[in-house]
């Protein structure tokens, strides 16, 4: 092939292609220079430099197959002394991918892969490795992250919570947006200065305009709630909330199981142990009928049980309530001992 006709093929801005340094089956190696009119950008403050040359780099990238082979581009980088640091960069070029040594447009053909099969898979099809693989669909998740979410999307009513997406306890800590119920932000930690880098990101004025933010209890999220977004209301989320009344349940279970054995009540032990706990935790309406006599009988004969499911249950009818009123009357229900369930 022609030198023209393949730097027309190849479509490289402001560069031109010099020599074929290699072509064999699988592969072809080409050297690339840029044109003398074209002005260096210093990959150290981004901007156009001018003046002598101190030296030339040579680096070797990836780019897309051309007519079945591997293509191996030969750069020729151009090195000036900054006029700000006083330090020597290589100029920056548009259409390579810093620090990966494949051009931006193999870049991305190693995103849409990925994003339809494996790491392992898409090194296979390319030839590559898939720790390299692994590298480049991370540093392109990272830009697409900062384009989406830097600044954060402003929302009126939000829930925070924490996910794990490693072991050991590596936590990420989601923004939602309730109403349009999509994640708007996200950052590493569970700390109190994470969450507060979403409200300086959004802003002292659209901190003002958030009306609910719902969390988990965690008083890492109620500090900084509490801070940057005072005037919104700060609501627990069901789902924490009927955790923390089973958990609340089950450790009056465990007390009366330890005294009960204590004072060896074995018909009270077989009554709480733990393979009767589930039984504890159930709605009433999810008891079977043997279930439902089994704690009947349990909340008749031990008191503390029985009022430990009947604060559980009169806080669980708050949540079926239309309204705050009518939800008030249910916190304050249940004072006479009605039968149970």
């Amino acid at each position: 092939m022609q030198k023209y006709s393949i730097t027309k093929a190849l479509n490289l801005p402001e560069y031109k292609i010099t020599e074929i340094l290699l072509d064999i089956d699988k592969e072809i190696h080409i050297r690339v220079v840029p044109y003398k009119r074209k002005k260096a950008r210093c990959s150290g403050c981004g901007e156009i430099h001018g003046g002598k040359i101190h030296s030339f780099k040579e680096t070797i990238v990836e780019d897309l197959r051309l007519l079945g082979k591997r293509v191996y581009l030969h750069v020729l980088k151009r090195r000036y002394r900054c006029l700000k640091d006083g330090q020597l960069h290589v100029e920056s070029v548009d259409w390579l991918k810093p620090r990966s040594r494949v051009t931006k447009r193999l870049a991305q053909e190693v995103y849409r892969l990925t994003a339809l099969t494996t790491n392992q898979e898409a090194g296979w099809f390319l030839g590559m490795d898939d720790e390299k693989i692994y590298r480049i669909d991370r540093e392109i998740l990272e830009e697409l992250f900062k384009k989406k979410l830097e600044p954060p999307p402003a929302a009126v009513n939000i829930s925070v919570d924490e996910v794990s997406y490693l072991k050991y306890h590596r936590y990420l800590t989601n923004v939602i947006d309730t109403d349009i119920k999509k994640v708007v932000w996200n950052g590493q930690g569970r700390k109190a200065e994470v969450l507060n880098k979403y409200y300086q990101g959004i802003g002292q004025e659209n901190c003002e305009k958030i009306e609910s933010v719902a969390l988990d209890g965690a008083k890492t999220y109620i500090s900084s709630t509490s801070q940057y977004a005072a005037k919104a209301l700060i609501v627990c989320d069901k789902f924490h909330i009927i955790q923390k009344l089973h958990m609340a349940v089950d450790t009056v279970r465990r007390q009366e199981l330890h005294k009960a054995r204590v004072t060896k009540q074995d018909d009270l032990v077989e009554m709480m142990n733990c393979r009767q706990r589930f039984i504890l935790l159930k709605n009433k309406a999810n008891l079977t009928e043997k279930q439902a006599e089994h704690l009947k009988r349990l909340c008749e004969i031990n008191e503390p049980i029985y009022k430990a499911m009947l604060l559980k249950d009169s806080f669980q009818e708050v949540y079926m309530q239309s309204s705050e009123e009518t939800a008030k009357v249910g916190l304050l229900r249940n004072r006479l001992k009605p039968s149970y369930p």
